[in-house]
C-alpha cells in the first residue's frame, strides 16, 4: 500500500493522478457556459463567487447579453442591473464591458487563445487566463489554483507554499504538462468533496495513505 513516508512528491502525484482520474474521469468546470464566450464572461465574474450562486445568474445574463458586442453597446448601469447578486457586480460589470470592447476592436470580437493577449483584457489575471485557456481552448497553461487547490495541495505535501502563485510553480514542476488541466479540476473536486475546509473526511479519503495531514490528526 502507498505510503508517505516512501513517496516522493513525483511519485505522489501519480498516485494521485491514478485515484482521483477513476473518481473523476471526465472533470469539467461547473460554471454554465455554452461557447468560449460564455466561459470568458463566466470565469471573469467568478472570482469571489461560490459556483452554484453564480450559475443561477448566468443563463439569464447570456440570453440578454449573448456576444462581446451586446456588451459593448449596453450601457454601463444595464450591465450592472443584470449582475446584481455578483459579488463587486459594479466594478466586473465596468470590466466586463472594456474587456468587450477590447475584443471587439482589437480581436475582431473572439476571445483571444493565448496568455499574453488575455492579460491585456480588464479584468482578466493569471488565474483567470489559465481557466479560459485550458477549458476554452484545451491549451495546457499553468494549473489553476484556486481556495480548493491550495488547501488540498499543502495538506498532502506536494508544496510548503501559502501563495497561489509559488503553489502553481510547485505543482508544474511535479505534475507532467498533459495532467495540468484535470490536475486542478480533481483538486477542486476532492477538497470540496472530501478534504473540506473544516470537517475533513479523512478516514473515507481515498488519499489517505499518503497524506501527511490525515497522519497528523491520527498521531494528535
Amino acid at each position: 500500500m502507498a505510503n508517505s513516508r516512501n513517496l516522493d512528491r513525483k511519485e505522489k502525484v501519480k498516485f494521485i493522478i491514478k485515484t482521483l482520474s477513476k473518481i473523476y474521469p471526465n472533470p469539467q468546470t461547473p460554471l454554465f457556459h455554452r461557447n468560449i464566450f460564455e466561459l470568458f464572461v463566466a470565469v471573469l465574474l467568478s472570482a469571489q463567487m461560490q459556483d452554484a450562486r453564480l450559475n443561477k445568474i448566468l443563463p439569464k445574463l447570456f440570453d440578454k447579453f449573448p456576444t462581446a458586442k451586446a456588451f459593448t453597446d449596453a450601457k454601463l448601469e444595464d450591465i450592472e442591473n443584470a449582475l446584481k447578486g455578483v459579488n463587486y457586480y459594479k466594478t466586473k460589470a465596468k470590466h466586463l464591458k472594456q474587456a468587450c470592447q477590447i475584443i471587439i476592436s482589437k480581436f475582431y470580437g473572439k476571445v483571444p487563445n493565448n496568455l499574453n493577449d488575455l492579460l491585456t483584457l480588464p479584468g482578466v489575471g493569471k488565474k483567470t487566463a489559465n481557466v479560459i485557456l485550458n477549458e476554452g481552448f484545451n491549451i495546457p497553461s499553468g494549473i489553476v489554483v484556486d481556495t480548493h487547490v491550495k488547501r488540498v495541495a499543502y495538506r498532502l505535501g506536494l508544496t510548503k507554499n501559502t501563495d497561489p502563485k509559488h503553489i502553481e510553480e510547485d505543482l508544474k514542476a511535479i505534475v507532467p504538462k498533459k495532467y495540468w488541466r484535470n490536475f486542478s479540476l480533481w483538486l477542486i473536486f476532492h477538497g470540496r468533496n472530501t478534504c473540506t475546509a473544516r470537517t475533513p473526511k479523512c478516514n473515507n479519503c481515498p488519499l489517505k495513505d499518503i497524506c501527511p495531514f490525515t497522519k497528523t490528526l491520527q498521531s494528535s
